[in-house]
């Protein structure tokens, strides 16, 4: 299911179809090709002029955290916070859910420049406006 989305997503961001559209990009996998995947396709949606929000959650909100960097990833050996810092540069406005700080010990101070923590309100009302299209990983 997952591939078909992901697929669907790409044949619309190869066409065009998503300018002056927001994409909500939700990655939760502790794997690094599924979270490298979703950042992927945020960013060919910034370049191609969609508004980008990416929520990380679970074990996804690790490479948001200042020295977790992880593994790199192939063809272009960077890691997923490195993805994750050329998104947030190219535009995306990225949050970690709001369960990971107090479930993980952690505090916003240990999140990477342009990594806040979201506010269950503020993206429950982003989801629900007209227009935007919704990714999971």
């Amino acid at each position: 299911m997952k591939s078909l989305i992901a697929l669907g997503t790409a044949a619309l961001l190869a066409t065009g179809t998503v300018h002056a559209q927001d994409l909500f990009v939700n990655i939760h996998s502790g794997s690094a090709m599924a979270q490298g995947a979703g950042l992927v396709l945020a960013g060919q949606a910034l370049e191609q002029k969609a508004k980008v929000r990416v929520l990380l959650c679970d074990a996804a909100g690790d490479m948001a955290v200042t020295g977790k960097e992880g593994p790199k990833l192939k063809p272009r050996d960077v890691s997923t916070q490195q993805m994750l810092q050329g998104v947030i540069k190219a535009g995306a406005q990225v949050e970690v859910c709001a369960l990971y700080l107090p479930n993980t010990g952690l505090k916003p101070t240990d999140l990477i420049e342009g990594v806040t923590p979201a506010k269950p309100a503020d993206v429950a009302a982003h989801l629900l406006k007209p227009g935007v299209s919704t990714l999971a990983f």
